[in-house]
């Protein structure tokens, strides 16, 4: 049996960047962007193609935070239903928001051609799957509300769902074919690379330490520099740290988990998801499931397992695999990770400008690979032509969110409890 190590597999499978430079002198720009995820890279990347000129700060390392961690679905909308949408947030609002989160996929694989990224692209679609009576009627309002949206999704059961499956436990799912699957660290270190390549400047293990008004624009310092520039993009999302910025009382953090299985070969691995969509069921705690392109098979589900011993882990994978695809037998779990997501009581995201010349956004409740890459051109945008009308949703009022560390807690400890009721084949 392998040991199961605690890594990120798309670190694992990503070739490197170049070494990490950190910021050690008083450097200028047109706009500085906080924070080296999908968002901040893609707002980069726009600003660089309209000529302005672009610092990036990043705390870490690109792809540290979830834009590097995260499952690699490519999902067009928001977690809840569209209909949901634009009741909460009125029909002109929420339809545009609809809009341009259901054609968010499309921007992903854009980027990725233009850019020529290695990154695992695959745009086969994504599976959501029903499993149970409640999970089908839920499946049924979205398919709905996306046909009567115009959307290319599809609801498969019977044989033609067991064959795209590949479980005969999932009666009905959810064909969108919008949406499909990457490697979220090739995605983000291909961002990267052309924001290099366009002339922006990356700056690893630099995080910001202040940021303070300096004449009509901002100073953002760091340990042992600073960045002084008009204008100043905030994409750190559930990765926000530090005193200098209250953008971390505007979500509350949540985990999600995943663990990968060594490549599996053979005819019972390939009916697993044969035609290469990612998935996840219609749980309250959900799983995702995918494959990747050496045949891992990739399970995950919200909290954290990075606090939990090596049993507690494989026993959960055990448990959701033997429940999903027996045929596949014992199966070698090789590498586990935890990341972070940014919640918003509502699972809909908050676009700030907390002072004239700073944008930032919250709460992309686990959509990051595509809600990223459209805020970061939208912001891109408006930081050009300063009209919001280009925005997805108009800025939001800074107004934290209630008792956000106790939400936290408490979702935490639910999700641990429910998992482990799974181990102990109490509840599936």
């Amino acid at each position: 049996m392998t040991e199961l190590r605690q890594e990120c597999l798309w670190e694992y499978v990503t070739p490197q960047a170049p070494t990490a430079v950190a910021l050690a002198s008083d450097v200028k720009a047109d706009v500085c962007v906080i924070g080296g995820g999908i968002t901040g890279l893609s707002a980069a990347i726009h600003l660089l193609e309209q000529g302005k000129r672009v610092v990036l700060l990043e705390a870490w390392q690109l792809g540290h935070g979830g834009s590097g961690r995260n499952v690699g679905l490519v999902n067009a909308g928001t977690w809840i239903r569209p209909d949901d949408v634009e009741a909460t947030l009125g029909q002109q609002r929420g339809g545009r928001l609809n809009k341009v989160l259901g054609e968010a996929p499309a921007e992903v694989f854009a980027m990725i051609k233009k850019y020529d990224i290695d990154c695992q692209a695959r745009n086969e679609g994504t599976l959501h799957m029903a499993h149970n009576a409640t999970g089908v009627a839920d499946l049924q309002a979205r398919h709905e509300q996306w046909t009567r949206r115009g959307a290319d999704v599809e609801m498969l059961s019977g044989a033609l769902c067991q064959e795209y499956c590949g479980t005969d436990k999932i009666s009905t799912a959810l064909l969108d074919r919008r949406a499909g699957t990457i490697n979220p660290m090739g995605y983000t270190l291909g961002l990267a690379a052309a924001v290099t390549r366009l002339g922006g400047q990356i700056y690893q293990h630099s995080a910001v330490q202040g940021l303070e008004r300096q004449g009509s624009g901002w100073r953002v310092n760091t340990a042992k520099g600073s960045v002084s520039a008009d204008k100043v993009v905030i994409s750190t999302g559930a990765y926000t740290e530090g005193d200098w910025t209250d953008l971390q009382k505007h979500f509350f953090r949540g985990y999600y988990y995943q663990v990968a299985s060594a490549p599996l070969t053979g005819a019972a691995a390939d009916s697993v998801l044969k035609h290469g969509q990612g998935s996840w069921d219609t749980r309250t705690v959900l799983s995702s499931i995918r494959r990747d392109n050496q045949g891992r098979l990739l399970l995950g589900s919200m909290g954290r397992v990075d606090n939990k011993p090596s049993w507690f882990i494989r026993s959960w994978a055990d448990r959701i695999q033997s429940h999903y695809f027996p045929q596949l037998g014992k199966v070698d779990w090789e590498m586990h990770w935890t990341g972070c997501i940014d919640f918003t009581p509502d699972h809909l995201m908050r676009l700030f400008e907390p002072a004239p010349g700073i944008v930032a956004v919250t709460g992309y409740n686990g959509r990051g690979n595509t809600t990223g890459t459209v805020i970061g051109k939208a912001f891109a945008q408006y930081l050009i032509e300063d009209n919001p009308d280009g925005l997805p949703i108009p800025f939001s009022p800074m107004k934290p969110v209630a008792a956000a560390a106790l939400r936290a807690g408490l979702y935490e400890t639910g999700f641990s409890l429910y998992h482990a009721g799974q181990c102990l084949r109490v509840v599936l």
